[in-house]
């Protein structure tokens, strides 16, 4: 809407295609950024191809269901999968772009994690990626802001309701449109760390006070999964 032009990548060509169709200016390209070879190819395609490219959008995602105490939980195995995707991943995929932003006079990283970067809820790996996607967002920005102009911003949004989320109760989750809205504000305001709706609110709770924060996380969860 903004006249940008926009690469979207991901594994599923058909999703690509898909989100392409519904809008304008779009290159997709398919890629996983959990593999390392992928990361290279993706990479030295965008500086060959996308030379001007100012703005890189983090939002890969895993969020794994399961009873971490279970005698089956294979937790580890759960834990190394989510930390990969949902945060090593993106220290990967920022790496290798860093020296393309850097060419550019103004650019930004975004990183999307989360409300349970704040307050853990009942996806156990999820919240610990996310909380250590904040802390490095966190010391990103710190160390870009001394020798660059790269912004760097952090979306939180909570649950929202999208394909992804199904399984975790995402029917009751806030609409993706919202979350989009929000984040663009966001942008415009520079305001680095983005919480939309409900996040916002569990942070100022959290701030108070961080027991009460973590026992209404964890109900609110429950509920939702349940309805």
């Amino acid at each position: 809407e903004k006249g940008n032009s926009v690469i979207i990548t991901g594994r599923n060509e058909e999703r690509l295609n898909h989100a392409a169709s519904k809008l304008n200016n779009v290159k997709t390209i398919v890629s996983d950024v959990s593999k390392a070879e992928d990361v290279e190819k993706l990479a030295a395609q965008i500086t060959q191809e996308f030379p001007q490219l100012n703005m890189v959008i983090n939002n890969a995602d895993r969020a794994l269901v399961y009873d971490l105490v279970a005698d089956d939980a294979n937790a580890f195995e759960k834990a190394e999968d989510e930390m990969l995707t949902n945060y090593l991943s993106v220290i990967r995929l920022n790496e290798k772009l860093l020296p393309l932003l850097k060419k550019q006079e103004t650019a930004a990283i975004v990183n999307v994690s989360s409300v349970v970067a704040f307050v853990p809820g009942n996806l156990v790996t999820y919240s610990a990626s996310k909380a250590a996607l904040h802390s490095y967002t966190q010391s990103l920005r710190l160390a870009l802001e001394k020798e660059t102009k790269i912004a760097v911003f952090e979306l939180m949004p909570p649950l929202v309701d999208t394909e992804f989320s199904a399984p975790i109760g995402g029917k009751n989750g806030i609409s993706p449109t919202v979350v989009a809205e929000e984040f663009i504000a966001g942008l415009e305001e520079n305001n680095y760390e983005i919480r939309v709706g409900q996040t916002e609110d569990m942070y100022r709770l959290f701030l108070s006070s961080p027991a009460e924060a973590l026992k209404l996380m964890n109900a609110t969860r429950a509920q939702e999964m349940e309805a």
